[in-house]
């Protein structure tokens, strides 16, 4: 690749500003992981909300076959990739010890033409996390590669994020609390009642419970406990 770093980037930023939609927007993001020498690529999204079941996105351009294989044995829940993306935001690289626990999956993965891999995951405030992962089926990542190519990997692994999440979110009508509504959830946050929200802010207990009650139809929660949790996931507190 012969253009400098700065303007690779300015490439692929600005196409993704284009982006209309998440499909075309992933296929910029796989263009790109094709220039940095890998065949695949694969990106993954859980979000914050709902609690119980959070939501989530997912992409690739794996081989159908291997597309199939991997939902049709439940790899998902035994990958050890996905399990260090939740923990950790420092890149990985595939390797036989990082599959020890998971040999099924990665001698299924090799037979597929899948040998090689990288990866990164990403967060935004709200607490989603997305995992870009780029693989191939040949060429050993070398200490050179790493060297001169990790900073555009993760740089492309963090684009990815913000440009996918946005897509995931775009639709979503915005909320937005008053500042006396996130002022008295805060309170509520660090365990205060009503009444003792009531004494610290000046108001009446009836005001706190009236910017409470607004809160929860504004989050769409069922009570003070759901509407601080979800207010503080979305970054409002």
């Amino acid at each position: 690749m012969d253009e400098s770093m700065a303007g690779w980037r300015s490439r692929h930023l600005e196409a993704m500003g284009r982006a209309l939609d998440a499909a075309s927007l992933f296929d910029i993001v796989a263009g790109a992981a094709r220039e940095l020498g890998f065949d695949y690529c694969a990106y993954g999204m859980r979000l914050p909300l709902p609690l119980s079941n959070p939501a989530t996105f997912m992409r690739n351009n794996y081989p159908p076959a291997w597309q199939a294989r991997y939902a049709q044995q439940g790899y998902l829940a035994h990958d050890p990739t996905v399990r260090h993306g939740m923990a950790s935001v420092l890149p990985l690289a595939w390797s036989e010890s990082l599959f020890a626990d998971a040999r099924p999956l990665w001698e299924d993965a090799r037979g597929h033409g899948l040998q090689v891999g990288w990866a990164q995951s990403s967060r935004t405030p709200d607490g989603g996390v997305g995992l870009l992962t780029l693989a191939r089926s040949h060429e050993p990542l070398s200490e050179s590669e790493l060297r001169h190519g990790e900073a555009n990997m993760s740089w492309l692994a963090h684009a990815a994020h913000q440009g996918l999440s946005r897509m995931q979110r775009r639709d979503v009508p915005a909320v937005g609390l008053s500042q006396r509504e996130a002022e008295v959830l805060r309170w509520m946050a660090d365990g205060k009642t009503s009444s003792e929200a009531a004494t610290i802010l000046a108001l009446s207990e009836r005001t706190v419970n009236f910017h409470v009650a607004n809160a929860l139809v504004k989050l769409g929660a069922a009570n003070k406990t759901a509407a601080v949790v979800k207010a503080a996931l979305l970054g409002l507190l």
